[in-house]
């Protein structure tokens, strides 16, 4: 019977709570990770900045001065828990707890390089530090995650549920730069239009940080937003097509509200 119970509280998971859990890891600009101290083996969790490698697998800059990097190299076993509350009950908001296995990146290596790209853009205000010797890349890969929508809403998701496994990806890996840098130095009206259309938001002036088989990442200052393409790219050779058409899109949506 308990059991039984456990199960009915479990929702089965659907095309939009992977949404939504895609859209908590692609939309994060911070969250808790939690590690095993090698010294007792108790848990310890901290506050770490993150953005996504193009798959959607979580990425974080830490110095070897920190505790919680010592537990990663003892052990790479972690949980990291996305989700901003916004007002009233924090409870509320949606949040994702995810289990993960660490794999620090090897300065140098095409992957460090890659991950140091992306996370710049996210976070442009470390490179600061990113260069210190101390400080390490780690990509942290998805084994299951728990997703919890708001009260009544929750899911046990895979691997596959939020990693984005397409055929496009290996061609963004040498083109995502210089569609980025296009974008923000000659249409930033397209990503305005991207923002108001299909983020909900009033204000102007964002600017793309990522690119990827799924959809576009846009920030302004603090504030971060997550847009999907209608459909996946198959291949890097779409991604201008699907830029275009999304500004098309958003730009009818926001005539047909006027």
């Amino acid at each position: 019977m308990e059991q039984a119970r456990k199960k009915d509280v479990i929702r089965e998971t659907d095309a939009e709570a992977i949404r939504l859990a895609r859209t908590l890891v692609r939309s994060a600009r911070f969250g808790a990770l939690a590690v095993l101290d090698p010294n007792d083996g108790s848990p310890q969790a901290s506050r770490v900045a993150v953005a996504t490698d193009l798959d959607g697998t979580p990425l974080i800059l830490v110095s070897a001065l920190s505790g919680h990097t010592a537990g990663l190299v003892a052990d790479p076993r972690c949980s990291l828990l996305l989700g901003e509350p916004g007002k009233g009950d924090p409870l509320a908001h949606p949040r994702i707890s995810i289990s993960c296995r660490a794999e620090r990146l090897e300065r140098g290596s095409a992957g460090q390089a890659r991950a140091e790209r992306r996370y710049l853009n996210r976070h442009p205000k470390a490179k600061l530090y990113v260069g210190f010797p101390d400080f390490a890349f780690f990509r942290l890969d998805p084994q299951k995650a728990s997703l919890n929508g708001g009260f009544g809403k929750a899911y046990a998701l895979t691997r596959a549920d939020l990693i984005t496994d397409s055929p496009a990806t290996a061609g963004l890996v040498g083109t995502e730069q210089s569609a980025i840098v296009h974008m923000n130095e000659d249409h930033r009206d397209a990503v305005d239009v991207y923002a108001r259309a299909f983020a909900g938001v009033r204000s102007e002036g964002w600017y793309v940080i990522g690119l990827d088989a799924d959809g576009v990442d846009i920030a302004r200052g603090d504030e971060a937003r997550r847009i999907f393409f209608p459909q996946p790219l198959s291949s890097a050779a779409e991604l201008r097509t699907a830029l275009v058409e999304l500004a098309k899109a958003g730009r009818a949506v926001l005539a047909a509200s006027e």
